[in-house]
Parts: structure tokens; C-alpha cells; sequence
């Protein structure tokens, strides 16, 4: 982590603290369908293309997502040709599907190689599914965004742990009451959002820039893929804690774009 990041997060959170976090857990607001898949035993990545027919770019598809970056290789987005904008927001909708944590927020925006964009929801992944240069790190976000033409882009922003102990303001809010929801299919609101750090972060840094694919079912190609090449800081005890509910939910890294796909290859020695 710079210094130059670091110093004004100082300012504004609270050394080793999730604002909100209550002794005792509230009770969920509700109850939300479960994904049909997961990342252990059958249900798994290795086993997605089989669980529905729509499925078979899993296991058939050429440019497929997680990759590991190679920082001398990959593309990088030109200085101001994205732009990431994401209102602040209150009392949003944050569910546990099983497969993973996801908030449903919509009233963000993207515009990226003359295409608009909305916000659908942004989600978690522990450990990070993107490595960098063979590294992996301790968890990352997908804010997931749709046009009107259904096509797909994510920003994607992985996390290193603190070492001095404090996450940007917007996921403490986010994780302050996970305990209320560790029941796969329940949710519960979060705390007031803030996008400002976030977004200031993004601008700061480099953003790595590829064509891949979903990483969960149905794993359908033509994404537009943008990841921060900077780390955000997670602190110890919020990770802690999503971990504890996430257990292992990151797809493994797939074959170099435009090869074959990984479980074809395995087949093929196979037989």
C-alpha cells in the first residue's frame, strides 16, 4: 500500500474498528434463494458445465475469467477513458446466496469504450479469484454492471490486509451487521454507503484492462473486464469475519485467454 493512499484513510476511519457491530447479532430481515452452485464436492467450479445446459462455456470456453495478470503483458485502460460512478446510499439490501455476499444496489453507473453501463450488484470473493504476477490476495469485489444491450463489465478491486488496521469506511458499513446473515439465503440491510474513497482510489491507480468471461455460472464470454491495479486495505477483523461466512468461494484460474479451456485439456489427457 503507498503512502500516499494510506494517509487519507487515516484521517477517517478508526484503527481496527466495523462500524455499527453490535455484541449480539440481529435476526435477518429475510429470506433469498440459494445458487444452485458452489465451489465444493459436485456442486463446484470443476462440475458447473454439468449442472444446466446453459452452462457449457465452463467448460468449453476459450477466454475465460479469473486469469492471472501478468502486469507486462495485460492491457491498462487510458488515464480518464472510464468513468465509475456509484451515489452514496442507506439501508441497502445485502444477501448471503450461498455461493457468496452480494449487495443489491442500482443506482451506479459506468461508461467504458463508448458504452453506458448500470450498476446490478456488487459481491465478494475470498481468497481473490484475479492473481497478480502469480500473487493471490485475501479477498476481492466485483461491482457488476449490465447496459441495455445485456452486455456485461466488472470492476474488480482486491484487498490486502492492513497492517495498520482499517478498511475504507464503505466496507466497514457494509460488513457491520454479516453475523445477522451467516444462514445462506437470508439478508439484511447495511449501514450508509460511501463511494467517495472508492472512486478516488480507482482514478489514482492504474486499472488493468482484459476480455473474459463471468466467473460463475453461466461463465459467458464478451465481459468486459476492469481490475485496480492497487490493493484496498481490508482490516484484520472484517476479514475475519466474511471469511468465516464465505468459506472458499473463488474459482480457480483458467488457461491464458484465447487457449483451450482448462477441463477440456484435463479430458483430453484423460482419455
Amino acid at each position: 500500500m503507498k503512502l500516499s493512499t494510506i494517509l487519507p484513510l487515516i484521517t477517517s476511519v478508526s484503527a481496527s474498528c466495523i462500524r455499527g457491530t453490535s455484541l449480539l447479532p440481529r435476526a435477518a430481515d429475510g429470506t433469498v434463494e440459494v445458487n444452485p452452485y458452489n465451489y465444493t464436492n459436485l456442486g463446484s467450479p470443476f462440475n458447473w458445465y454439468g449442472l444446466d445446459d446453459d452452462n457449457s462455456a465452463c467448460s468449453t470456453g476459450k477466454n475465460q475469467s479469473p486469469i492471472e495478470i501478468v502486469t507486462d503483458e495485460i492491457d491498462y485502460v487510458a488515464p480518464g477513458a472510464l468513468k465509475f460512478h456509484v451515489p452514496n446510499a442507506d439501508n441497502v439490501k445485502f444477501e448471503n446466496l450461498g455461493s457468496g455476499l452480494e449487495v443489491v444496489l442500482t443506482n451506479g453507473s459506468l461508461a467504458a469504450n463508448g458504452r453506458q453501463y448500470k450498476l446490478a450488484q456488487f459481491h465478494f470473493h475470498t481468497p481473490s479469484e484475479h492473481r497478480v504476477d502469480e500473487e493471490y490476495f485475501p479477498m476481492e469485489a466485483h461491482f457488476v454492471f449490465e447496459d441495455s444491450e445485456s452486455n456485461i463489465a466488472v470492476v474488480g478491486f482486491v484487498f490486502q490486509l492492513s497492517e495498520f488496521g482499517f478498511s475504507l469506511p464503505l466496507f466497514d458499513s457494509v460488513f457491520a451487521h454479516i453475523d445477522d446473515i451467516a444462514a445462506p439465503g437470508t439478508f439484511t440491510k447495511t449501514g450508509a454507503l460511501e463511494f467517495d474513497q472508492l472512486t478516488e482510489h480507482l482514478y489514482q491507480h492504474g486499472i488493468y484492462e482484459y476480455s473474459g468471461s463471468l466467473t460463475t455460472p453461466p461463465c459467458s464470454e464478451g465481459v468486459a473486464w476492469y481490475v485496480s491495479t492497487e490493493p484496498l486495505p481490508l482490516n484484520v477483523q472484517s476479514y475475519n469475519k466474511v471469511k468465516s461466512i464465505l468459506k472458499f468461494n473463488a474459482r480457480y484460474t483458467q488457461n491464458a485467454l484465447g487457449q483451450d479451456n482448462l477441463l477440456e485439456v484435463a479430458a483430453e489427457k484423460l482419455n
